[in-house]
């Protein structure tokens, strides 16, 4: 299990992440973010009926969020350490600012990125419908 970093320690290494990833001219920034549970002790083994009934009767409590970020390297480039790995987690009363803040670092660190290109597909399409129409 990763450390999980400060908000502040996260943007730090984000920006940085960004950065190297446009310097590179090429590579693949993953970003996720999932609820966090981290109380396995508190689970409750509920049949399906009675879960479905939990879901329909009690709104769920606000519960932290877990942000990652990885520059998504192969096994070979984990083991060389090339790989990198962000995470922390936001509580429900910082969303607000966290997400301000967390589109900024993305607008910045993406204006930089050019679009993938895509024009061999695109002829492969278009000559599989001209194919198409000819039939």
């Amino acid at each position: 299990m990763s450390k999980h970093l400060s908000q502040d320690e996260f943007f730090t290494a984000l920006t940085a992440l960004f950065t190297t990833q446009k310097q590179s001219q090429k590579g693949t920034i993953l970003l996720t973010q999932k609820r966090y549970s981290y109380d396995e002790s508190a689970k409750e083994t509920l049949s399906e009926q009675e879960h479905e009934e939990t879901l329909t009767t009690t709104p769920l409590p606000q519960a932290p969020i877990l942000i990652r970020a990885s520059n998504s390297k192969s096994k070979e480039a984990r083991n060389e350490g090339k790989k990198v790995k962000l995470a922390t987690i936001v509580q429900p009363d910082d969303l607000d600012s966290f997400y301000a803040r967390y589109a900024d670092v993305c607008k910045a660190g993406m204006s930089g990125l050019k679009p993938r290109d895509r024009t061999k597909r695109k002829a492969k399409e278009k000559a599989r419908r001209k194919m198409k129409t000819q039939a």
